[in-house]
């Protein structure tokens, strides 16, 4: 009975051939899964690559006319006139100026947003509020522009009475509401995936839910958090038809939000819908003014990067 029992454990001549052709099949499917993944990050890297190399073969010709050193000092963008000036300081301040007022209403809002969802609110609650926040990235922004030309930039109005027709406060604070639902979605999402373990560990020694929320989970939750707001600067930055709508075309040096100004998103977008012949330097200055959107977008990641990293090596 025991050899019998023994001899029938023992794999049959044809397991051994299964098994590794199951494996092998197996490693295969992995394999085409992992060409896959990388072929699509790939994608995303050449995608990059082929918008700077654009960017940058289309901006050169553009430098051979005009000097260096007067496109990033002269205070006058006047490329269509009969004496064209190029200083590309006014469109640089005027998109500061609307991402900076954006800002300042996105960044508090959208993080109370998020802590409110995360700690606080009840399920029903949550699962109704959430949805409704993200919904309002599916509203075109051309209806966010026509609304604070036409509704907040008349509220303005009656607080600041001098408050010109198109300035940049009431377009930098629709952007501001444009872009909370991403600060909230996406903290909301990091400080959700802060083990519960840390809370229960601060209730037990007697902290507040307030405390919780503030002292433990939004800084365990901090990459997550500032990734939230480099997503956020990085929309305010490059957002067009808001500004073009509600902040004027007319580029001037300012960083007061009262003044109408241009930002170089809506430049080009002015330019681009124009009959400029395609080799003329008008036509070109359109590349240069992106490129410099491009590296300052690319400095608000840098310096977000390196921010998220030595709060996350501290905490």
């Amino acid at each position: 009975m025991t050899t019998a029992s023994s001899t029938s454990s023992l794999p049959t001549p044809d397991a051994a051939p299964n098994r590794l052709h199951f494996k092998f099949t197996r490693n295969l499917k992995e394999r085409f899964i992992e060409a896959i993944l990388l072929f699509c990050g790939l994608v995303a890297v050449f995608t990059t690559l082929a918008i700077m190399f654009v960017l940058v073969t289309e901006a050169l010709p553009f430098f051979n006319h005009v000097s260096i050193v007067d496109f990033f000092t002269d205070t006058l963008w006047t490329p269509l006139f009969a004496e064209p000036r190029y200083g590309i300081l006014p469109l640089v301040s005027g998109t500061l100026t609307v991402a900076g007022v954006a800002l300042l209403l996105a960044i508090p809002l959208g993080t109370v947003i998020a802590i409110y969802l995360s700690e606080f609110a009840p399920h029903g609650v949550r699962e109704v509020v959430k949805p409704a926040l993200e919904m309002l990235e599916a509203v075109p922004t051309v209806v966010f522009g026509y609304f604070a030309l036409l509704v907040v930039t008349p509220l303005l109005q009656t607080i600041f009475p001098e408050l010109p027709g198109f300035n940049m406060l009431s377009a930098g604070l629709v952007i501001g509401v444009l872009v909370t639902p991403y600060i909230s979605s996406v903290a909301e999402d990091a400080m959700r995936a802060v083990p519960m373990a840390m809370r229960e560990g601060a209730y037990a020694v007697g902290a507040t839910k307030l405390q919780v929320a503030v002292s433990i989970v939004t800084p365990a939750a901090i990459s997550g958090i500032v990734a939230a707001y480099i997503l956020a600067v990085s929309r305010a930055v490059g957002e067009t038809m808001v500004v073009a709508i509600a902040a004027g075309t007319n580029p001037q040096f300012t960083f007061n939000p009262m003044d109408q100004a241009a930002t170089i998103s809506a430049y080009i977008v002015q330019v681009a819908l124009g009959d400029l012949p395609h080799a003329s330097i008008g036509y070109q200055s359109i590349f240069a003014a992106g490129l410099v959107l491009v590296v300052m977008t690319l400095i608000f990641n840098i310096v977000g990067h390196w921010v998220r990293k030595r709060f996350r090596e501290s905490y």
